[in-house]
């Protein structure tokens, strides 16, 4: 038992939520790239990833693994984009801060999910059965490839309204309406 739930129950409930941040975070990331934002789309991205990195910690392990470090990486990253958004509000250094962060907590599922897919799907294992073998490393090295493209392009595209900052370091009330 997890919380409550059986171990399969917990485990769907952790795809779940996972698979609602990668889907959210696509949305999200496509925005960025059309120059829009899309607050709840962000919102639902942001809680939803959250919430994934969280629950992973409550999966049972004999040891601190690969699965933890990612799960902590994700959050450190996601504070910064949680500041970034919600406390800065997007103001100067804070913009590409929190594009490069956001690109980069949606980096971190989609790797794990590719992860589990060569663990879970059977064609994909016979594939790559410890996970270490070129298919796996070619997958890895795409969506990587893909994501550095991405985030690349969404700094260079996502800049919110003039109107955003007052240039004294205080964020004027249009600002309020971007997430």
């Amino acid at each position: 038992m997890i919380l409550g739930m059986s171990v399969a129950t917990f485990t769907l409930f952790h795809v779940i939520l996972s698979l609602i941040g990668i889907a959210a975070g696509v949305i999200v990331v496509f925005a960025m790239l059309a120059a829009k934002a899309v607050p709840r789309w962000t919102a639902l991205f942001l809680i939803t990833t959250v919430a994934t990195s969280v629950t992973g910690f409550f999966f049972h392990s004999a040891a601190f693994g690969p699965p933890h470090v990612v799960g902590v990486i994700s959050l450190v990253v996601l504070v910064f984009t949680l500041l970034a958004l919600y406390v800065y509000r997007l103001a100067g250094h804070w913009r590409w801060i929190y594009v490069g962060t956001a690109v980069v907590a949606l980096y971190l599922n989609v790797f794990v999910g590719v992860v589990q897919a060569f663990l879970k799907i059977p064609v994909l294992h016979q594939l790559a059965p410890r996970g270490s073998e070129p298919p796996f490393a070619i997958a890895q090295g795409l969506v990587f490839a893909l994501f550095v493209a991405l985030g690349v392009m969404a700094v260079r595209k996502f800049h919110p309204p003039a109107a955003m900052s007052t240039g004294s370091g205080q964020v004027a009330p249009a600002a309020r309406k971007v997430g």
